[in-house]
């Protein structure tokens, strides 16, 4: 009896006789926990699929590994207990259909069973701790629903018991069975949802970029909102079905429209009366900042805007009753909402009564300390090695760019246009844009990347500071190969609402123009363009977590996407170095207290921000006193200009560069291009014994299609191969060089350099016609690659040259010569 016979019959039945599939509420399904990491060409490693989940009242409550009947019992155990860790199932199972094996991930307890739980008594066994109490279950059976018994003994299980099954009770919104929550974003929902039944107020989730936070988020407000759970009934600790008052005031809060607005139209499925966008130009429509709905929408900064009735500046948030919000969600969180010093502090302060839920993609790590000691540490962590190695993110690869004008020393024959230089000192990365310009140096990057990247690839590139990111949007359209001149487009603060029109076009996978997006800061977190294939780094990146967010930029999954590609001048390459780069959080140590956390007390910050004692404006308007220097106020001293450098003439002529390629292992260590194109394939198939037998089989173009047609057949055919050959920098070389490439670490060169190589060898002994048609189809070769050189080629190429066959034949002989000359040159052209 196989595994599949097993199953049927066998496991099926066990579990239908406990009622698995006939309880309301329970279901058996096979799920494929992750598609596995994405290795290129439609390929991907082996996905991660759990023969069997227990589900009852939408919770994985246990896996089962299921094996043949003539293995043993225990041999599904290690894959049981994997999938169980993944999915947050407290037991796992493994079974060959005669014996059962059961393990409590919770206590580490292993023992046989002689049959497998009923649906209630499996959810009773995983939420004991919570569910029972010393007078036994808290759950009274009515109507088929079970339900918290009145004056449980213990009133803060019962009130968690009570949430937990209202919640459980809500299924999540599938929009028709098109959306299905990955195990991820279940582990996230369900902790969030616990901490909340638990009665924590403040929870934070940390998640890769990409990984759908947002999704998330819709799930736990439409649990929340049509279990009816509020805060009043919260905390008065109200335990009756029939009781609750109403459903909950939800706010998602962000630092820019783009995100809100994002969020607004993922929230769709609510009834449209329940969402409300909050925006400055609604409220001065209806003189007043609106509460007739469900959900609300806004940034950070119209809340900190308005004005009273008088028309003082106020804060709009003000206008709301400080209890008027239930559960607020602060999207990108990291990014100052929690921040001790930040004024948005006090609109997260002013609804204290709420529970508040932060949202980021970047870890506990130096600068975002205020956040994680504002929310505590997270409830549920997903990294980006995570979503890389399961499949649900883009691997990506680095390479490596070196100048030889990544540095500046002044010499005299170059010219100053602007400012004052100090001629001892050598100018590095982190002075270019921001305290000396050399648009030569600008143009030769803009240069070097253009011509490495698709330029029909959608390309995000970050630049020093909005005038930097003018400079190269317009050196970019003024090198590119299309004709649209809406190719590039800079996208900063100063680009205003254009600017953000241009980007939610970026944004649309169906447009292809723009295809190119400059900025400084402004794209570095929270937009979500999923083709985008290049990213180019023009400024240097001081910062791990925003190193961390300009990578999420590419990561997110498209169509045919197997990797993205991050063009590094500035030696950002050096995070992934650093051990903060995936790994766990280190402790933060105070620097005053030397603790950690820090125990330092900190002042109370104001509930809204102080207007000014004597103006009574915020920001302040008084007359200051003018400047000493100029006399004037405010001061119009002229300020430190940037030093503007023209080059002398020639030396642009001189620049050089150097690419390195390096890509990342599902460790999360960088690997060379070998090594990584070896795990893509695997050991290569024995279909060659050496470099020589390569090298023959290669030359002539029967032996060559049947090594190729070999290659198919195990899954690497002229595709994939393609795709190696991008990956290293090898798109102008043979597939030959891949081979070889990978094989024998022989270096790859270009089809024309090997023409160059073997010409005089190819046309020894030749006439001159002859030389003349070889000559005709090499160039073929050159620009069109091998295929040109396959014999069914031939007749094409001859009609091409001569206009006909029988024309051919008059300067080559006849079709047999003709053929033997065609198979023939292709020896000399693969010899050493």
């Amino acid at each position: 009896m196989n595994e599949a016979e097993t199953r049927a019959e066998l496991i099926d039945p066990a579990l239908a006789e406990a009622g698995w599939g006939k309880v309301d509420k329970s279901r058996v399904r096979r799920e494929m926990i992750a598609p596995g990491r994405i290795l290129g060409g439609g390929k991907r490693s082996k996905p991660d699929i759990a023969d069997y989940v227990l589900v009852y009242r939408g919770q994985k409550l246990a896996v089962i590994e299921a094996k043949k009947i003539s293995l043993p019992d225990t041999e599904g155990v290690a894959q049981a207990k994997r999938y169980a860790t993944r999915l947050q199932s407290r037991f796992a199972f493994s079974t060959n259909g005669k014996r059962i094996y059961r393990v409590d991930m919770k206590t580490g307890e292993e023992c046989y069973v002689n049959q497998y739980p009923t649906p209630e008594e499996l959810w009773q066994a995983t939420f004991s701790d919570g569910f029972l109490s010393a007078k036994g279950s808290l759950f009274t059976k009515k109507n088929n629903q079970y339900e918290v018994n009145e004056a449980p003994v213990n009133t803060y299980n019962a009130s968690q018991a009570f949430w937990r099954l209202r919640f459980s009770n809500i299924p999540f919104e599938d929009k028709g069975g098109t959306w299905e929550a990955r195990y991820y974003q279940h582990n996230a929902i369900n902790q969030a949802l616990e901490n909340i039944a638990s009665g924590k107020n403040r929870i934070l989730l940390t998640l890769a970029t990409g990984t759908g936070k947002t999704f998330i988020a819709f799930q736990l407000a439409w649990k929340l909102f049509h279990s009816r759970w509020n805060v009043s009934d919260w905390k008065a600790n109200n335990l009756s079905n029939e009781s609750l008052k109403r459903r909950p005031r939800i706010l998602f809060l962000a630092d820019r429209n783009i995100l809100a607005d994002q969020a607004y139209n993922s929230f769709s499925a609510f009834a449209e009366d329940a969402l409300i966008r909050i925006d400055p130009e609604t409220i001065r429509k209806q003189g007043k900042v609106p509460k007739n709905g469900s959900i609300f929408f806004t940034i950070f900064q119209t809340f900190m805007s308005g004005k009273d009735k008088e028309g003082n500046p106020a804060p709009s948030f003000g206008n709301y009753p400080p209890d008027f919000f239930d559960f607020i969600i602060i999207d990108e969180c990291h990014r100052g909402g929690a921040n001790d010093e930040s004024s948005w502090r006090g609109i997260l302060e002013y609804f204290s009564s709420a529970v508040q839920l932060g949202l980021t993609a970047t870890p506990k790590r130096q600068g975002n300390t205020d956040t994680y000691a504002y929310f505590n540490e997270p409830v549920y962590i997903y990294s980006l090695k995570e979503g890389i190695n399961d499949g649900y993110l883009t691997p990506f690869r680095v390479k490596q760019i070196a100048t030889t004008i990544d540095d500046y020393v002044f010499t005299s024959d170059d010219k100053i246009i602007q400012g004052e230089i100090d001629p001892d000192k050598r100018y590095t990365e982190d002075d270019f844009n921001q305290v000396i310009e050399i648009m030569e140096r600008e143009k030769y990057r803009v240069k070097v990347f253009m011509d490495k990247v698709d330029q029909s690839q959608k390309t995000l590139i970050f630049c020093a500071k909005q005038e930097h990111a003018l400079a190269v949007r317009n050196l970019i359209n003024q090198y590119k190969s299309s004709t649209d001149p809406n190719y590039c487009i800079r996208v900063t603060a100063n680009d205003g609402s254009e600017g953000e029109r241009w980007l939610r076009v970026f944004q649309d996978n169906e447009k292809t123009i723009p295809t190119m997006l400059t900025t400084s800061k402004k794209l570095s977190t929270g937009v979500d363009a999923r083709n985008v294939r290049n990213i180019v780094l023009l400024r240097p990146i001081k910062s791990m977590i925003e190193f961390k967010q300009i990578v999420g930029r590419g990561t997110r999954l498209f169509d045919e996407k197997y990797y993205f590609t991050i063009y590094d001048f500035v030696k950002a390459y050096e995070h992934f170095s650093d051990p903060e780069w995936d790994g766990e959080p280190l402790p933060e140590i105070c620097k005053r207290c030397k603790n950690s956390p820090c125990t330092c007390e900190k002042p109370e910050p104001p509930e809204l921000p102080e207007s000014c004692p004597n103006c009574g404006q915020t920001p302040c308007i008084c007359e200051t006193e003018p400047c000493p220097e100029c006399g004037e106020s405010p001061c119009i001293c002229k300020k430190k200009v940037k030093i503007i450098v023209k080059l002398a003439n020639g030396k642009e002529r001189t620049f050089e560069h150097m690419t390195a390629t390096t890509f990342y292992s599902p460790d999360g260590k960088p690997i060379s291009a070998t090594q990584f194109i070896e795990d893509f394939l695997g050991e290569l198939p024995e279909l060659f014994k050496n470099e020589d037998e390569l090298r023959t089989l290669w030359g002539n173009p029967d032996t060559r299609k049947k090594l190729l047609t070999g290659l198919e057949e195990k899954g690497y055919g002229i595709e994939q191969l393609t795709q190696i050959k991008e990956a290293i920098d090898a798109q102008q070389s043979d597939l030959f060089d891949v081979l070889a490439y990978i094989a024998y670490e022989l270096p790859a060169i270009t089809r024309a350099e090997r023409v160059d190589e073997h010409k005089s060898l190819i046309f020894q002994d030749q006439t001159d016609k002859q030389q003349e048609f070889l000559d005709f189809v090499l160039n073929h070769y050159i620009t069109q690659g091998v295929s040109e050189l396959d014999a069914e080629k031939l007749p094409d190429l001859l009609e091409l040259k001569y206009g006909s066959a029988k024309d051919a034949m008059q300067d080559l002989g006849s079709v047999s010569d003709i053929r033997g000359l065609f198979i023939g040159f292709q020896e000399h052209l693969y010899k050493r």
